[in-house]
């Protein structure tokens, strides 16, 4: 989407954006909308991470000024990376994910809590004091089981409390959700960001689930830009995974968005998280710039 014109040289395009945007307003007022920030999704399209996460925080701002409740999952796969590489640590990897040892999820969470989500909620607090930091451990959010022994304290989600989620919401807050869990012994483990976003909008029974991403959304044909998909339904986006059309980081998406639906929410999005205002664009506007997965 097109940087908007000054008021005084298109009126009538400021009118139209606004009237068009007014029913999904209303539609979309008083419900959660779970959106899952990537750590690609920070580095924006031209490559300027702080201007991204100024306008994502100014997205998230606007759909809780006009009522909306949304909540914030972020990872921090490249950023977790490149701590590591300062550090000198080598990683291991089995079958592309990387084994978490006991150093490596103590970077992860020094990173994930003390940089990312410590920077999201500043650029969201900048326009008030709206945002609150968390992370799954707090509160019992997320109860997490190492997902396999090779890969030390990777963690699978097990059960999801959204109290202290609920809470924030009705207070006019805006969670902003670090993917840390914690099993009953208060062992943590970093879970992928995906799978967290899946399974609390399917917990919360979000009217939303936006998943910021680092292509334009689904392609029926993985290598061609061309084959990206408007919109799919549940049954239809597990025979593009039965046929191999779903490959690499979008697979651990796609199974999100089919638990989100599966589980009680209303939609799920695939979006370019680099593209500009890329959920005002997709929430507010008949056309939309992603792909919409339905029940």
């Amino acid at each position: 989407m097109s940087p908007l014109k000054s008021p005084r040289e298109a009126p009538g395009e400021i009118a139209s954006v606004l009237v068009e945007a007014l029913p999904y307003i209303r539609r979309f007022s008083g419900r959660i909308v779970v959106v899952k920030y990537g750590g690609n999704a920070l580095a924006g399209a031209g490559g300027d991470e702080s201007a991204a996460l100024a306008a994502f925080a100014e997205d998230v701002v606007l759909l809780r000024t006009v009522g909306m409740l949304p909540v914030i999952v972020h990872g921090g796969g490249p950023q977790i990376g490149e701590m590591l590489s300062r550090l000198g640590v080598t990683s291991t990897f089995v079958d592309g994910l990387r084994v978490t040892d006991a150093a490596t999820l103590e970077i992860a969470r020094m990173v994930l809590l003390g940089k990312v989500n410590s920077d999201l909620v500043a650029a969201i607090n900048v326009h008030g004091p709206l945002a609150v930091g968390l992370s799954g451990a707090d509160a019992k959010l997320i109860t997490a089981a190492a997902t396999h022994p090779e890969l030390g304290f990777v963690g699978s989600v097990q059960a999801v409390d959204t109290t202290i989620v609920r809470q924030l919401c009705d207070q006019g807050l805006i969670p902003v959700v670090a993917t840390i869990g914690a099993d009953a012994s208060g062992q943590q483990y970093n879970i992928n960001a995906d799978t967290v976003a899946g399974a609390l909008a399917a917990a919360l029974e979000a009217e939303k689930l936006i998943m910021l991403t680092d292509v334009a959304g689904l392609r029926s044909r993985p290598d061609d830009p061309d084959s990206t998909v408007s919109q799919v339904t549940v049954a239809e986006l597990e025979g593009f995974v039965a046929s191999g059309a779903v490959v690499g980081g979008m697979m651990p998406k796609v199974e999100a968005c089919i638990h989100a639906v599966r589980g009680g929410t209303k939609a799920a999005h695939l979006l370019d998280g680099r593209v500009p205002h890329a959920v005002l664009v997709e929430l507010f506007t008949d056309g939309g710039i992603g792909t919409m997965v339905q029940p």
